[in-house]
């Protein structure tokens, strides 16, 4: 086993033993390293000021990923490349993305400039599979200079790869196959490669803090200013980065991301890709964990309602033994779940439709893209039984017991039974009135088949 984290920084393959693998990339790049092109803006990754990207090699090609360097550990950049705005420039070119940012008058104060670039950056590099709107939605601009900012990105999508940037991405394989692929512990941060490792290592270290993506843990440093004196790293853990197709559903690994499990998850019904697709932005998506999220157990968390009204079960492993959990019976309390001292998310069992079955999902928040809920709404129904599950209503995510029931006799009735179901809160996001009102208002248009984006998608 590795004493030492290996990854690659703008072409240079470092070795680092001496540093803290807990803290944030930002903070190391801008301190250590001098590269402050990267900037901070929010510190828990959401206004896309930092945002860097991650090339790796994923199903035998080169990958490339934005994130948010404000709360990603360097202990996960093991086995990556990080790249930042200084590397984009080759001698005195600039790359498409920056020239285009200038051509286009993208930029105002120029604070936000970078992390536009490397999203955009990203974006090109990925084959510009998304809208621009979509590749750039976790970057803010207070400058509200967006205009301009969409048109270089559509100018420099347009552009085609020169000699130059494929031979770099060439080089750059090579460069990223040479690294070691066996598991690491530096100062109390262990990566494990295979499951069997992570396992025995919760045995023995039951308090150790597991970390996915670091998109809830990361704010447990930056915000709260905890230190984490022990931490498994489960993202580079071959077992929980699959995802498997079966009949009737799928399989999907501990460890695997939103942005790998979008195609999979959308392909059960449209509702869960829109919603998907607004869940943080790309650069959240791209790190965090759908088990992350459920294990995390936020009553905001936006897949734990979707799940619940799919009847998703848990694959729970501590040490050798397995055991199987419907995600209805895991939560016990705010934020508390059964999983015990040592156990973690192998996997979640995530069922498709029914023949004939009815779904929807909805999705209501201030701010249309990368904010938190209010209130999260899904809904399944066939001829046997109807599932309503909801995130914001209550301490945990939870399904409507007494309006599947009523269900049955009408949706009046089951929107009368919502209020037995829930007694939510209120609080800076909604009040108490709005979201019993809302879920109400969910359930009648899961009711009259009317969609989540009905509204977007009116012709003026």
């Amino acid at each position: 086993m590795r004493a030492t984290l290996e990854f690659i920084l703008n072409g240079e393959r470092l070795s680092l033993a001496d540093v803290d693998p807990a803290r944030m990339l930002l903070t190391w790049l801008r301190e250590a390293r001098r590269l402050v092109g990267t900037k901070e803006g929010c510190a828990e990754g959401d206004c896309g000021a930092c945002t860097v990207v991650l090339a790796d090699l994923h199903d035998g090609g080169l990958r490339y990923q934005p994130v948010n360097a404000c709360i990603l550990c360097l202990g996960a950049l093991d086995g990556k490349e990080v790249i930042t705005v200084e590397a984009l420039k080759d001698g005195a070119s600039l790359h498409p993305v920056q020239q285009a940012i200038a051509e286009c008058h993208g930029s105002q104060c120029g604070f936000c400039t970078p992390g536009f670039v490397m999203a955009l950056y990203a974006h090109c590099k990925s084959g510009a599979r998304l809208p621009i709107a979509d590749a750039i939605a976790g970057n803010l601009c207070r400058c509200t200079g967006y205009r301009p900012i969409v048109e270089a990105g559509g100018r420099a999508t347009a552009s085609a790869p020169s000699a130059a940037e494929r031979s770099e991405d060439e080089a750059r394989k090579a460069r990223l196959a040479a690294l070691p692929q066996d598991a690491t512990e530096v100062r109390g941060f262990f990566a494990p490669v295979t499951v069997d490792e992570l396992s025995r290592f919760l045995v023995t270290q039951p308090d150790a803090t597991i970390l996915g993506g670091g998109t809830d843990v990361g704010l447990l440093i930056t915000k709260q200013h905890r230190d984490l004196d022990r931490i498994a790293y489960v993202g580079r853990v071959r077992e929980l980065k699959t995802i498997a197709e079966m009949r009737e559903a799928f399989e999907i690994g501990g460890a695997v991301t939103y942005a790998e499990a979008y195609s999979a998850l959308a392909s059960i019904h449209p509702d869960i890709g829109e919603l998907l697709r607004r869940l943080g932005a790309v650069q959240v998506r791209a790190a965090g964990t759908i088990a992350g999220n459920v294990a995390n157990g936020s009553p905001i968390g936006d897949t734990m309602p979707v799940l619940l009204a799919l009847g998703a079960t848990l694959t729970l492993q501590r040490g050798a033994e397995t055991r199987a959990v419907a995600l209805d019976q895991f939560y016990t309390a705010y934020r508390k779940s059964v999983l015990r001292p040592g156990e973690f998310i192998r996997s979640i069992r995530v069922p498709k439709l029914s023949p004939g079955a009815r779904f929807a999902a909805y999705k209501l928040s201030k701010r249309f893209d990368q904010d938190i809920s209010g209130v999260c709404a899904a809904f399944y129904a066939d001829e046997r039984e109807a599932r309503f599950s909801f995130g914001g209503m209550a301490a945990t995510p939870a399904r409507a017991r007494h309006a599947e029931r009523a269900y049955a006799t009408g949706v009046d009735a089951a929107c009368a039974a919502l209020a037995q179901d829930f007694k939510p809160l209120s609080d800076q996001r909604a009040s108490a009135w709005y979201r019993l009102t809302a879920a109400q208002g969910l359930l009648r248009k899961f009711d009259a088949r009317v969609g989540p984006r009905a509204l977007l998608e009116v012709a003026p």
